[in-house]
């Protein structure tokens, strides 16, 4: 098994909705991203997954959320945007630009 983790960082504020206590009012958090992926087979050069790719692919999904107040971002202007919420968010928008199998590497003409 082989494995490829990449850790990001954004900040955001939030409130939670419906939940009793100091959360319940707006505040903010510096959050990691931290996502590995997993696999049994490496392309022909030997990566599971190229770096900068997924790199790319979590700071495209962090762009819409840093410095913002999350309850105003889609999907979060519906649900709650709890710990568990932007993990699944996170979850399920870097597996979708990922989708694809990372390219071969292009080898230039001598």
């Amino acid at each position: 098994m082989f494995r490829v983790t990449v850790e990001e960082t954004f900040a955001a504020g939030h409130a939670l909705r419906g939940y009793r206590g100091k959360c319940e009012n707006v505040h903010g958090h510096n959050y990691k991203i931290r996502v590995t992926l997993e696999g049994t087979h490496l392309n022909s050069i030997g990566l599971l997954y190229d770096f900068k790719d997924l790199k790319e692919a979590i700071q495209c999904s962090i762009r819409r959320l840093d410095h913002q107040f999350l309850n105003d971002i889609p999907p979060f202007d519906e649900l709650n945007p709890s710990a568990e919420n932007i993990a699944k968010y996170f979850y399920e928008e870097v597996g979708r630009l990922i989708a694809s199998p990372s390219p071969e590497p292009r080898v230039p003409n001598p």
